[in-house]
């Protein structure tokens, strides 16, 4: 099957600032694909240039099979959602989705049927005569969706389209998000900076660091499996050891790195099973989170991990600064990391 997106060694540069350094990826057809990565990563400038908005210095851009490298975004299947929703505040809401329509000299009838649909398959269908101004920012934001899927595109960008949301509506969102891809079809390319929204919603993700692709895998395997320092720190949170320390701690000198709640803390003078990693260190502090709760340990050569612990466990633990205590994991969970 042919991919929905290729990009094959694309570079982008301003000035001496290089943005993207010969990026190459395939994005399946139907699939849902994340861009994640700090600001200044290179993500938003890859979505730009599978756009259109943007030409690579070098490489190619496929759509379909079809080399759209120099092509204008009007001639590509394409369409954007965008974090600022950018929807005309004049028109109604049924205008707003009809637009693109409108543009392609659709006529108006049937702009007006197909408004509806796509009102009704976001759930805004009682909203179509009222004005931006009148809709709250999750409104607003499925009628930017609804206005991009009517023209029926082959493959939808999305901007940090969920950015401008409280959380509660963003984790309402995603799985809004989610679930419209899923009945639709539609090769979804979306660009975020919140490691949770890629984790959640897309099948594949691409981690993005100093215009270069760090990993590229599925959600699962970046968090359970990071090849970088960089990766494991930026999807979720981990535990990132040096050389140096690892051999101090397993006798290996291969960095290495472990999720907090992968460790088991306990009094000094418990005993662990047979083959684990153990180190005693003094707690620094303890974070409060509701379902769980947080600890660093600083070891006796300086070094500070984090440990994660299930409420009920840490209530009975009930763990103060200063107080001495034993950390131990298995070693299979200790992830090695590419230089």
């Amino acid at each position: 099957m042919t991919a929905a997106i290729v990009l094959d060694a694309v570079s982008r540069a301003f000035g001496t600032v290089v943005a993207l350094d010969r990026v190459s990826l395939e994005i399946a057809a139907g699939e849902f694909f994340a861009l994640l990565g700090p600001s200044g990563s290179g993500k938003t400038t890859c979505l730009r240039i599978v756009a259109g908005f943007d030409e690579p210095d070098s490489g190619r851009v496929l759509l379909d099979g079809v080399d759209v490298t120099h092509a204008p975004p009007f001639r590509r299947d394409v369409n954007t959602v965008f974090q600022d929703y950018a929807l005309f505040p004049h028109m109604t809401v049924a205008d707003n989705v009809a637009y693109g329509l409108k543009v392609r000299g659709v006529a108006a009838a049937e702009r007006s049927r197909r408004a509806r649909e796509m009102l009704d398959l976001v759930r805004l269908g009682e909203h179509g005569v009222r004005r931006p101004h009148q809709l709250s920012g999750g409104q607003r934001q499925r009628v930017a969706l609804a206005r991009a899927l009517i023209n029926r595109p082959k493959v939808l960008l999305l901007d940090e389209p969920l950015g401008a949301l409280d959380l509660k509506l963003r984790e309402e969102m995603q799985a809004e998000l989610k679930g419209l891809q899923q009945q639709l079809g539609i090769t979804f390319v979306f660009v975020t900076h919140d490691q949770g929204e890629a984790l959640s919603m897309a099948d594949r993700v691409a981690v993005f660091s100093q215009g270069r692709i760090e990993q590229l895998d599925t959600p699962r395997a970046l968090y359970n499996r990071p090849r970088t320092a960089f990766v494991a720190s930026f999807v979720g949170s981990a535990n990132v050891v040096n050389a140096e320390v690892a051999r101090e701690l397993t006798g290996r000198p291969q960095a290495f790195a472990i999720r907090p709640e992968l460790i088991e803390l306990a009094p000094v003078d418990t005993a662990v099973d047979d083959g684990a990693v153990r180190c005693t260190g003094t707690v620094l502090d303890v974070l409060y989170h509701g379902a769980s709760s947080r600890c660093r340990v600083r070891l006796g050569n300086g070094t500070t991990l984090a440990v994660a612990r299930p409420e009920h466990v840490a209530a009975r633990q009930d763990l103060a600064a200063g107080a001495p205590v034993l950390l131990a994991w298995r070693p299979e969970h200790a992830v090695p990391l590419q230089d």
